[in-house]
């Protein structure tokens, strides 16, 4: 997958991902993990949903 990922907040070390460079400009991207495939939407009030 090629994420966007910005510098870490300051004083952490966590990656941060921008969630619409995930979705390129769009409101859905679907996630992978260990052979799973997971579905994140932005919806319309801005807040984020991950669903199986």
């Amino acid at each position: 997958m090629n994420a966007h990922v910005s510098t870490p907040a300051a004083g952490t070390s966590l990656p941060l991902h921008d969630a619409r460079a995930l979705t390129k400009g769009g409101i859905q991207a679907m996630i992978e993990l260990d052979g799973q495939t997971y579905f994140l939407r932005i919806t319309r009030a801005g807040k984020l949903i991950l669903t199986k």
